[in-house]
């Protein structure tokens, strides 16, 4: 089998994944999503951005659904989201005109520091 027919088999496992991981963690799927598109093939920028289109949906139906189990309310979330939408724009300004290196650099440093954060606490 050709390697580019073996990496369309791991597509909807990766997809079920990423959507578990999502679903339990919130936004953590990301952390998964990324090496696993760069995994499968695309570059750099194309994984980040490729995550955040299939992350939305999917923190949309996780939310529905913490929303509905009385997890939280809406009005927990209204301090967060003036800065939260400002970092998306100013993320999605700067991730095409960011060289590939940085973007990886950066999502590494952030990886590492999330992994030492949860050991610490």
């Amino acid at each position: 089998m050709r390697e580019n027919q073996k990496r369309k088999w791991l597509i909807w496992p990766a997809g079920l994944m990423i959507g578990l991981l999502n679903g339990f963690f919130g936004a953590g799927g990301g952390m998964v999503g990324v090496p696993v598109l760069r995994g499968l093939g695309l570059k750099t920028k194309e994984c980040h951005a490729t995550c955040i289109a299939v992350i939305f949906p999917l923190a949309a139906a996780s939310a529905f659904l913490y929303l509905q189990a009385g997890v939280f309310s809406l009005e927990d979330t209204y301090i967060y989201l003036p800065g939260g939408l400002a970092g998306a724009v100013a993320g999605g300004w700067l991730l095409p005109r960011l060289d590939s290196i940085w973007v990886r650099r950066i999502f590494g440093g952030l990886i590492l520091f999330a992994g030492v954060r949860m050991i610490l606490r």
